[in-house]
C-alpha cells in the first residue's frame, strides 16, 4: 500500500515540476539567443570602426563593373577595413547591392567603414592623381590627360612613341605603331611640376614589368609575337571582366585563330568604326572588323591589365568555339553554332536585339 501511494505521489510531483523545468529551458534559450544577438551586434559594430588612427594613405582604384565583394577584398588586403564581410553587409543594409562609383580614391586607415562607403558611393575621387583606367583607348587616355590640366600640345608630344624609343616595353612594337595597348592602367601621383611624359613613361615601365619573360615565352609558344599577344589581350580586356571569363574567352579566340576562323569580336568592329569617325558600328567595314577580316586586327584596341595578359598566356583548358554575354552579364559558352544560337536567343534578348 505504502509503495503504491509513494509511486503516485512521486509521479504527480514530477509532473508538477515539468512546467518549471520547461520555463527554465525557455529562459535559457531566450537568454542564449539574446546573448548571441548582442554578440553579433557587438562584432558588427566593432568591425565598422576604423582600422587605426594612424597609417599611410592608400590608393584604391574601383574599376568599372567591379562588384562589392571584389572591392571589399581589395580594401581588406590594403588594411583599410576590419572585415570584408561586415563591409558587404553594411552596403546591403542600405538597400542596394552595388552603389560604388568607379574611380580612384585616396583612403586612410582612420576612416570607418561607413565613411569609406560614403566616399565610394558619392564618387569623391582623388584630385592629386592621374589615373589611366583599364580598357581605355589611347584617345580616351589623351582626353583624360587634357582634362587633368595638361595642354593638348604637351599631351600629344607625350604620346609620341619616338620619345620612348629606348623603353624596353616597346622593343616588340612595330616602328610605325602608336602607343595603343601599351599604356598600363594605374594611378600616378602628380604635382604642379609633373609633365605628361613622366606619367606616360611610368605607365610604360609598368607595362614592361607586366610583360614578364614567362608571358613573352607563353606568347611565343602559341605562335604569337609580343605585339600580337598584347593585341589579343586588348580584345579579351574588352570582352570580359572576371578572370575566369577572360581565360575562357582567350581560349575561344586562340582556337579560332588556329582554325583560321574570324574572331567575330564586337569590340574590334566598334573600334574600327570609332577610329574612322563613325559611331560604334558593327557593320562599318574596316581592317578592325573581325566579322569580315580573319586574324587579329592591325593594332591593340585598348590598353590591357595583367589579368588579360595572363589569360592569353595561360588560357583555360577548355574547348569552346563560341560565347555570348547574356543580358545579366553572364557569359555562356558552346561548341557548335546551333548551341550558340540557342543560348543567344535564350539569354541575350536585349543586348543582342532578340
Amino acid at each position: 500500500m505504502f509503495k503504491k501511494k509513494y509511486s503516485l505521489d512521486s509521479g504527480a510531483t514530477s509532473m508538477r515540476q515539468w512546467p518549471k523545468r520547461l520555463l527554465v529551458i525557455v529562459v535559457i534559450v531566450v537568454l542564449g539567443l539574446a546573448l548571441s544577438m548582442v554578440g553579433v551586434r557587438y562584432y558588427y559594430n566593432t568591425n565598422l570602426r576604423a582600422v587605426s588612427t594612424q597609417g599611410d594613405t592608400q590608393v584604391l582604384v574601383v574599376e568599372k563593373g567591379a562588384t562589392v565583394d571584389e572591392v571589399a577584398v581589395t580594401l581588406k588586403k590594403k588594411n583599410l577595413i576590419r572585415s570584408s564581410l561586415v563591409f558587404q553587409l553594411y552596403i546591403r543594409s542600405k538597400g542596394t547591392t552595388n552603389p560604388l562609383i568607379a574611380g580612384t580614391y585616396n583612403l586612410q586607415p582612420s576612416l570607418s567603414t561607413p565613411q569609406i562607403v560614403s566616399i565610394l558611393s558619392r564618387g569623391k575621387v582623388a584630385t592629386d592623381l592621374v589615373t589611366i583606367l583599364p580598357g581605355q583607348r589611347i584617345d580616351q587616355i589623351r582626353e583624360s590627360l587634357i582634362n587633368n590640366g595638361f595642354s593638348k600640345a604637351s599631351v600629344d608630344r607625350a604620346l609620341d612613341p619616338a620619345m620612348y624609343k629606348d623603353n624596353p616595353a616597346l622593343v616588340d612594337k612595330p616602328a610605325n605603331a602608336s602607343l595603343e595597348g601599351y599604356l598600363y592602367p594605374e594611378s600616378f601621383q602628380r604635382n604642379s611640376d609633373t609633365k605628361p611624359e613622366e606619367i606616360i613613361g611610368a605607365s610604360l615601365e609598368l607595362m614592361n614589368k607586366n610583360l614578364t619573360p614567362e608571358i613573352r615565352s607563353a606568347f611565343a609558344a602559341k605562335g604569337l609575337s609580343v605585339y600580337q599577344g598584347v593585341t589579343l589581350a586588348s580584345i579579351v580586356e574588352q570582352e570580359a571582366f572576371s578572370q575566369s571569363d577572360r581565360n575562357q574567352i582567350a581560349q575561344v579566340f586562340l582556337k579560332r585563330l588556329a582554325l583560321d576562323m574570324p574572331l567575330q569580336s564586337d569590340p574590334t568592329a566598334k573600334y574600327g568604326a570609332l577610329a574612322a569617325g563613325h559611331g560604334a558600328s558593327l557593320t562599318y567595314n574596316s581592317p578592325y572588323n573581325t566579322y569580315n577580316v580573319k586574324g587579329l586586327p592591325p593594332t591593340p584596341i585598348s590598353n590591357v591589365s595583367n589579368t588579360s595578359l595572363k589569360a592569353v598566356a595561360t588560357p583555360a583548358k577548355t574547348d569552346w568555339l563560341y560565347f555570348v554575354a547574356g543580358d545579366d552579364g553572364t557569359v555562356h559558352y558552346s561548341h557548335t553554332l546551333e548551341e550558340h544560337e540557342a543560348l543567344t536567343k535564350q539569354y541575350c534578348t536585349k543586348l543582342c536585339g532578340n
